[in-house]
C-alpha cells in the first residue's frame, strides 16, 4: 500500500505516524496538543520540533512551538475580555499582562480514527474542553484531522462544536515553527499580503492597517525582525512560499479562507521562522477582528494545507 499509518501508545501519551512510502515522505503527530512534530521529505524535517513526547510536555510553553491555538489565538489584552455581558479573566500563561495562545496548548487528544488506502493516510483526534479555565466557561468539541495525500501535501482540518448553552468566543490558529535546513536569514520567503496589522508596544492591534511592500516576491529574509500579523489578500495564491535556494526544498502553505490571518515570527536564535494561520486577528476576543460567535450546537470548521518539495 502506498500509505499507511502507526500508532505508538507506549510513550507518555500516544503518537501517530502517517508516510506515504512511495514518495518517501511522513509526518509525525503527538496526541499532546494534536501537535505537528514533524513533516519530512526524504528524511529531513520542515518542522521545528520536539526531541521525545516528554520533551513537548515539558517545555511546550519555551515557544509554543506546533503548538494549536484555541480558543483565543495569540494575545489577549491584560488577560480579559467580556462576552454576554460578563467580564472574564483567563488565567493559565501569561506574557506581561497579556494571556497567550489559548488554552489547548497542552491538552491530550483522543484519537478516535486512524487509516489508510492508496490515496492517503489519515488520523482524527479529538478533545473536549468542559470548562476547566474559569476564564472560558464554555464547553466545546474540538476535532483535528489530519491528511497526509501524495505530491507532499498534508492537510490539517480542525472542526469546533459548541456544546455550551450559550454563544462561545471563538478564534483558532497554530504556531507551527518550520526549518529548511539552514538559518531564517538564509530562505527566500513570499507572503499573500501587503496589509500589516497595526501593533502597539505590547504587540496588540490598534485597529490599523500599515502597507507592507516586502516579500511580495521571494526575498531573502535575512536582517528583517517580524513578530507580525498580516492580512491575507483574498485570492487563491499561496499564504506563504519558503525556500532553501541551495537544496531546492521548498514550503508552500495554502490555507482556506477560514484562515484569513498570518502571523509571523522569527525567533531570537533566527534557527527557524513560525509561520502561523490565524481565524482572527491577536486579542480579538476584545477587538473583534475576525472573531467567530459560535451559537449553542453550532459547528464551524478551519483547514490549512502544507507541501513539501525539493526541485
Amino acid at each position: 500500500m502506498a500509505f499507511s499509518v502507526e500508532v505508538n501508545k507506549n510513550g507518555i501519551f500516544p503518537v501517530i505516524l502517517l508516510a506515504n512510502n512511495a514518495e518517501k515522505i511522513s509526518a509525525e503527530i503527538y496526541a499532546f496538543g494534536a501537535l505537528l512534530n514533524c513533516f519530512s521529505l526524504n528524511g529531513f524535517n520542515v518542522i521545528d520540533g520536539f526531541s521525545s513526547p516528554e520533551n513537548a510536555k515539558e517545555d511546550i510553553t519555551n515557544g509554543f512551538k506546533s503548538a494549536r491555538l484555541s480558543p483565543f489565538v495569540c494575545r489577549l489584552a491584560g488577560s480579559k475580555y467580556s462576552v454576554n455581558g460578563e467580564q472574564y479573566t483567563i488565567n493559565k500563561f501569561s506574557l506581561g499582562d497579556e494571556a497567550i495562545h489559548g488554552l489547548l496548548y497542552d491538552a491530550v487528544f483522543t484519537i478516535t480514527d486512524y487509516g489508510a488506502d492508496e490515496n492517503a493516510a489519515i488520523v482524527t483526534l479529538q478533545y473536549d474542553y468542559t470548562k476547566t479555565n474559569e476564564g472560558y466557561p464554555f464547553k466545546y468539541s474540538c476535532i483535528v484531522i489530519y491528511r497526509l495525500e501524495s505530491k507532499g501535501k498534508l492537510s490539517v482540518e480542525t472542526i469546533v462544536q459548541n456544546n455550551a448553552a450559550d454563544a462561545m468566543p471563538l478564534c483558532d490558529g497554530w504556531h507551527p515553527y518550520f526549518t529548511l535546513g539552514c538559518k531564517a536569514d538564509e530562505l527566500l520567503m513570499k507572503i499573500n499580503s501587503n496589509r500589516m496589522l497595526e501593533f502597539n508596544s505590547r504587540l496588540l492591534p490598534t485597529g490599523k492597517m500599515i502597507a507592507y511592500d516586502k516579500f511580495q516576491q521571494p526575498e531573502l529574509i535575512a536582517g528583517i525582525n517580524l513578530d507580525n500579523c498580516f492580512l491575507l489578500n483574498e485570492n487563491d495564491l499561496p499564504a506563504c512560499t519558503l525556500r532553501n535556494n541551495a537544496s531546492g526544498l521548498q514550503l508552500t502553505i495554502l490555507p482556506e479562507k477560514s484562515y484569513p490571518y498570518l502571523q509571523l515570527y522569527i525567533p531570537p536564535h533566527r534557527n527557524s521562522i513560525a509561520v502561523e494561520n490565524l481565524s482572527a486577528a491577536p486579542d480579538a476576543f476584545n477587538n473583534k477582528m475576525g472573531l467567530a460567535m459560535l451559537e449553542p450546537g453550532q459547528i464551524t470548521s478551519y483547514k490549512t494545507t502544507f507541501k513539501i518539495i525539493i526541485e
